[in-house]
């Protein structure tokens, strides 16, 4: 399995409060984000694969979710995270 138990506690340690932290929005949307660009390269060497591309989608959905509330709420993290993952916006 791409993601481990040590890899999402790497994942929300690098970019959460704590490793234990996992609903903060910056650790939930790193996840997302890792998860994401994983889902992608699949989709490119399996360009039929429609129920993997729908659950793309939908994780793109929830990301872009998370990152408007913490727009709305916190300005700061919000700029901080997109900087730290590299995010067009």
């Amino acid at each position: 399995m791409y993601l481990t138990k040590e890899k999402k506690e790497e994942i929300f340690a690098q970019y959460g409060a704590s490793a234990q932290d996992t609903g903060s929005a910056e650790g939930q949307i790193a996840l997302f984000s890792y998860r994401i660009s994983h889902l992608t390269e699949h989709l490119k060497k399996n360009k039929k694969d429609h129920n993997t591309e729908r659950s793309l989608i939908a994780l793109v959905g929830k990301r872009r979710k998370l990152l408007n509330y913490l727009k709305k709420n916190d300005i700061v993290r919000y700029r901080a995270i997109v900087e730290k993952l590299g995010l067009r916006k």
